[in-house]
């Protein structure tokens, strides 16, 4: 028999469920603090259950845990990139970031991507399947187990297109924002898309008070689709047209992501297309010095070229900032561990 994915399950889906078994309502809450609050990775943990009960959920129930099978750490600013094994045996990756303001996780959301971007690592190989709830907070709870310090934001930025998993990805965010879990403010989660534009007004349409990201990566048309394939189901104006609704919906400024590939997508006319393109719109952008991915024959702008780029966003009145590269002395382009991984086998 198909057993249920009970992490995955929210705390009125819980309830109805002990309900169904006859079991005493508070059970519900109780077991769901055992799994998103203790973060246990077995029904016998969790001790003020009935064994009755245990034995009940074992036998109906699969509790996902995530197995960690490899982990590397920057010498350079404790930045971690973990491995991890899903139950199917699928590998994926979750990247810990220390900053002041404290620990960020930039998590999974499907093991492989249909998206095909050309500078992009996790794309390559194509997409395997989308993650359930309890395999996106699996990487969150699996973390911060792992350094024994409170997880304070989550980017669900790593591999996958997060709304290609759409109905998955709302019940993650629910649960991961539920007072009875981690309570994690949605001011402090973060999703990223290549612009899935029905979504998009899905998504605003919740309301939530998360930021929405979009890969832009492009000021023009063209470029867009000669370096993302979704660029020609959607267009570019309609992609911008569907984010100005995500802020006026939610009142939320959209971060437009922005990787600077040398001599692609790096020109002063670059700059210049895109402070015409962004001019007047309450939004933030993130220059991200590209990746170097070898089956890509990608690289990133040089330092001065990225310096010239954000200066002529600031002259524009653009709201702009280029990341800091984190963990580069480790695998650094998402998808480059699961990649080698798979290679070894």
């Amino acid at each position: 028999m198909n057993k249920t994915d009970i992490r995955s399950m929210r705390l009125e889906q819980l309830k109805k469920m002990i309900a169904d078994m006859r079991e005493r309502s508070f059970r519900a809450k109780q077991l769901y603090e055992w799994m998103h609050v203790k973060h246990v990775s077995s029904f016998e943990e969790m001790t003020n259950l009935p064994k009755s009960l245990r034995e009940k959920l074992q036998e109906m129930c699969d509790l996902t845990t995530l197995e960690i099978v490899g982990v590397q750490e920057s010498r350079l600013d404790g930045t971690r990139k973990y491995l991890f094994r899903l139950p199917d045996g699928n590998v994926i990756e979750s990247v810990l970031m220390r900053y002041k303001h404290g620990n960020s996780v930039c998590i999974s959301s499907q093991a492989g991507c249909r998206m095909g971007c050309r500078f992009c690592a996790s794309a390559i190989g194509g997409l395997v399947r989308g993650l359930t709830p309890a395999e996106m907070l699996e990487q969150v709870y699996r973390v911060g187990q792992d350094i024994g310090e409170r997880i304070s934001n989550v980017v669900v930025m790593g591999t996958g297109e997060p709304l290609d998993n759409y109905k998955n990805l709302i019940s993650f965010i629910e649960m991961l924002t539920d007072e009875n879990g981690l309570n994690i403010g949605q001011r402090s989660v973060t999703v990223s898309t290549c612009g899935l534009v029905p979504e998009i007004y899905a998504l605003a349409d919740h309301q939530y008070q998360i930021t929405l990201a979009l890969s832009l990566h492009a000021a023009s048309q063209e470029k867009r689709l000669a370096l993302m394939p979704v660029a020609q189901k959607y267009s570019l104006e309609e992609t911008l047209e569907a984010c100005n609704a995500y802020f006026k919906t939610t009142g939320r400024r959209v971060t437009y992501e922005y990787s600077l590939i040398r001599d692609v997508n790096d020109s002063l006319q670059d700059a210049q297309q895109l402070s015409a393109l962004l001019r007047g719109k309450n939004c933030h952008v993130n220059l991200i010095p590209a990746n170097p991915v070898k089956e890509r024959d990608i690289s990133p702008s040089k330092g001065h070229v990225a310096a010239a780029f954000k200066n002529e966003l600031e002259k524009n009145g653009i709201n702009v900032t280029i990341r800091r590269e984190m963990g580069r002395d480790i695998d650094g382009a998402c998808g480059q561990l699961r990649r080698r991984y798979q290679e070894e086998r």
